[in-house]
C-alpha cells in the first residue's frame, strides 16, 4: 500500500511508466521504468526522513501505525455516497431492462436486407444506427468492435514506422500497408523531411527572429482563417506529405504476418471466418455490406486519440474497414468460407467506410471496385447515410450548445460543425463518449426498438449460433467488455475526481515530449484522464458517472463459465468495477450477478 501511494503521488509519470511496462509485456518483453521511478521516490522519502529530525520521525511512525484505521474511517465516510451511487445505477438498469421486452421481438434475424451496415460498438454509433435503420426499407445494422477483428499494425505509405490498429489489450499479429499510391512511396519521405527542416528552423533561436521578420506577415491571412475556423492550420497527419490524388489512390490492404512472412490462403480464411462468426454474420447476407469504421475531426487537440476509435488503439478505423472488406471480397477466401459452412453469395460485396463522429458524415471507399451491378445499391446506401447523418446531427446539436440560427437547416448545421472541427481554439468539437453507461450484447432485433440516447455500446451476438464452449461470448467478455470498461471508467473517474484522475483545464495544456502527455501549465506531474471540458459544459457536468452496466443475452451458465475461467473478468464483476446482467429471452427477465450469484432486478444493494 505504501509503495502504491508513492506512485499515486506522481500518478501521471507513474502511468506512463506502467503503460510502457504493459505494452512491453504484450510482445513478451520487460520494461523497468515503473520500478526505477519507485526507487527514485523511495530514495527521496529516505532523504527527507533523515533530514526531518525526531519530530518528523515521530509523525511518520504515527501515520504508519494509524494507516489501517484511517482507511477504515475513509470507507465509512463514503458509505452513504456509495449507497446513492448504487441506487443511481440500479435505477438506470431498471429503466433499460423494463424497455427490453416492451416491444415484440423474437431475437431472431429476419430475411436478408438490401444493405447491412456494421458500425463500431462506440456509443456514438448507437444514434447513427437508429437513424440509419429508419431511413428506408431493407436497411439493417450490426455492432462489432471497430477494428473489425483485424489484428494489425499499419505502415502508411512512404514511412518506415508502424502503428497499432487494434485494441490495447492485444499485440499485432499481422501487417497492413497502402497499395496503389505509386511514386508517393518515394516522394512522401522527401516532402516530410523538407517540412521537418523548415519547422526546425522556425523553432530555433535564430529562426525565431529572422524567420518572423522576413516572412511573418505572409502568415497573417492564415492566422485569421485559423482563428475563425475557416481553414485547418496544418494538414491532417493521415494526408501530410501527400497530394490529394495520392491520398485518394491509397488502398490499405492486409499484406503479411507480423514477422514479415506472407499470409497463406488458409490463414486468410481462418481470419475471415473468425470475423464473421464474431459478428454473428454467417447467413442472410445483403447485396451490400458496409463496414463503417469511425474517426473524429479535431484541430490543435492533444486528446484527439480519445475521440477516435478505442478498438483501433486511438486511431481512425478506415484502415481496418477497407482491409477487412478487401479480405471478404477475395474469391479464394469466399471459396474457403464456403467449405466451412459460410456461404457468402456471389452477389454480396463488402465495402469499407468511415463515420466522422464530429460531423456525422460517412465516406465510402473503394466504390469503384464494386462494378456496375452494385451501383443502385451504393446509391441507395448514400441516400440512407445522408438522411441518417441529418437526423443524427439534429439530435446531437442541442448538447453542443449551437445557436438556433446554426440549426435552422442541415446545411447551416453542417457548416457550423465543420467550423468547429477546424477551429484551433475549440475545446469541445464534439462530446465524444460522454454519457456512456451500458454495453448491450444481444441480437439487434432485441434492442432495435430502444432509444438508448447515445449512451450504450452495442455488440451483436446470437448465443444459439455460438460454438461449443461459447467461444464468441468468451471473446466479447474478455476483450470488448474490458475495453468498454476502460472507456467508461476514464469518464467516471474524470468526473467524480477530476483533480486526481482528470487532466484539468484544456486551455492551459502544454504537450510534453511530443507524445508523452500534457502539463496543466508549465510543469509538474503529467495530467491523466479527460480534460474538464470533455465532461463539463461550463455550467454543469454533462457526463453522469455510472459504472458500466453490461447486459448479455446468453445462458447464465455460459456467462458463469467465462467468469470462472478468466481472472480479469471475475475481478471486474466480483469487485464491483462494473455490473453484469443477463437477459433471459424465454422468461423475459433480467438478472444481475452479485458475488453470491444471480439475483433479479431490482437486486437491492450489493454486499
Amino acid at each position: 500500500d505504501y509503495l502504491a501511494a508513492l506512485l499515486f503521488d506522481v500518478l501521471g509519470w507513474a502511468s506512463v511508466a506502467a503503460y510502457r511496462r504493459f505494452t512491453a509485456g504484450l510482445s513478451g518483453q520487460e520494461d523497468a521504468h515503473v520500478v526505477d521511478l519507485l526507487a527514485i521516490r523511495l530514495a527521496w522519502e529516505l532523504l527527507l526522513f533523515r533530514a526531518g529530525g525526531p519530530r518528523l520521525a515521530s509523525r511518520w511512525q504515527l501515520a504508519m501505525a494509524s494507516w489501517t484505521q484511517r482507511a477504515t474511517q475513509a470507507e465509512a465516510a463514503q458509505r452513504i455516497a456509495w449507497i446513492l451511487q448504487d441506487a443511481l445505477e440500479i435505477a438506470y438498469q431498471d429503466r433499460v431492462a423494463s424497455e427490453l421486452f416492451a416491444a415484440p421481438g423474437t431475437g431472431e434475424a429476419s430475411e436478408a436486407p438490401r444493405v447491412q451496415a456494421a458500425f463500431c460498438i462506440d456509443v456514438r454509433s448507437e444514434v447513427f444506427r437508429r437513424h440509419f435503420e429508419g431511413a428506408g426499407e431493407g436497411l439493417a445494422t450490426l455492432g462489432f468492435a471497430g477494428f473489425f477483428g483485424l489484428p494489425v499494425a499499419y505502415r502508411p505509405v512512404g514511412t518506415g514506422a508502424t502503428r497499432p490498429q487494434l485494441p490495447g489489450l492485444l499485440a499485432p499479429a499481422m501487417l497492413a500497408s497502402d497499395e496503389g499510391a505509386g511514386a508517393a512511396e518515394v516522394r512522401r519521405p522527401a516532402r516530410l523531411e523538407r517540412g521537418r527542416v523548415v519547422r526546425a528552423f522556425q523553432d530555433s533561436a535564430l529562426g525565431g527572429f529572422s524567420f518572423v521578420e522576413a516572412l511573418g506577415l505572409g502568415f497573417g491571412g492564415g492566422l485569421v482563417a485559423n482563428a475563425f475556423g475557416w481553414a485547418r492550420p496544418t494538414a491532417h497527419p493521415e494526408r501530410a506529405g501527400l497530394s490529394a490524388r495520392e491520398a485518394a489512390a491509397r488502398r490499405p490492404r492486409l499484406t503479411a504476418k507480423a514477422d514479415g512472412m506472407p499470409l497463406t490462403t488458409a490463414e486468410e480464411v481462418d481470419l475471415a471466418e473468425g470475423i464473421l462468426r464474431a459478428m454473428s454474420l454467417t447467413k442472410g447476407f445483403a447485396r451490400l455490406v458496409l463496414l463503417a469504421g469511425h474517426g473524429s475531426q479535431t484541430t490543435n487537440n492533444p486528446h484527439a486519440a480519445g475521440y477516435d476509435c478505442g478498438a483501433c488503439c486511438g486511431q481512425a478505423g478506415a484502415v481496418n474497414a477497407r482491409a477487412t472488406a478487401a479480405l471478404m471480397n477475395d474469391p479464394a477466401v469466399r471459396e474457403g468460407l464456403r467449405a466451412r459452412g459460410i456461404d457468402v453469395p456471389d452477389t454480396t460485396r463488402f465495402l469499407g467506410g468511415l463515420h466522422d463522429t464530429t460531423t456525422d458524415e460517412v465516406t465510402l471507399h473503394d466504390t469503384d471496385l464494386l462494378g456496375e451491378a452494385h451501383s443502385a445499391d451504393v446509391a441507395a446506401l448514400r441516400d440512407a447515410l445522408r438522411v441518417a447523418g441529418q437526423r443524427t446531427r439534429q439530435e446531437r446539436a442541442p448538447r453542443l450548445g449551437l445557436a438556433p440560427e446554426q440549426r435552422r437547416s442541415d446545411d447551416a448545421l453542417l457548416r457550423a460543425l465543420h467550423q468547429r472541427a477546424r477551429d484551433w481554439s475549440e475545446v469541445r468539437p464534439e462530446w465524444g463518449l460522454a454519457g456512456n453507461a451500458s454495453f448491450l450484447v444481444a441480437p439487434r432485433e432485441r434492442i432495435r426498438h430502444l432509444d438508448l440516447e447515445g449512451r450504450a455500446f452495442l455488440h451483436d451476438y446470437r448465443a444459439e449460433e455460438d460454438g461449443e464452449g461459447y467461444p464468441v461470448l468468451k471473446q466479447i467478455l474478455t476483450a470488448p467488455m474490458v475495453v468498454t470498461h476502460w472507456i467508461n471508467f476514464q469518464y467516471y473517474a474524470s468526473t467524480v475526481d477530476p483533480a486526481r484522475f482528470g487532466s484539468g483545464n484544456k486551455v492551459l495544456h502544454n504537450v510534453v515530449g511530443g507524445t508523452l502527455g500534457v502539463f496543466e501549465g508549465n510543469g509538474g506531474d503529467l495530467r491523466i484522464g479527460l480534460p474538464l471540458q470533455a465532461v463539463h459544459d461550463g455550467t454543469d457536468f454533462v457526463h453522469e458517472p455510472l459504472r458500466l452496466s453490461v447486459f448479455v443475452e446468453a445462458p447464465r451458465e455460459a456467462i458463469d463459465g467465462v467468469i470462472a475461467a478468466h481472472d480479469v473478468v471475475r475481478q471486474l464483476v466480483d469487485n464491483g468495477w462494473l455490473h453484469l446482467l443477463q437477459i433471459d429471452r424465454t422468461a423475459e427477465t433480467v438478472r444481475v450477478r452479485r458475488r453470491d450469484g444471480w439475483q433479479p432486478l431490482p437486486a437491492g444493494l450489493p454486499a
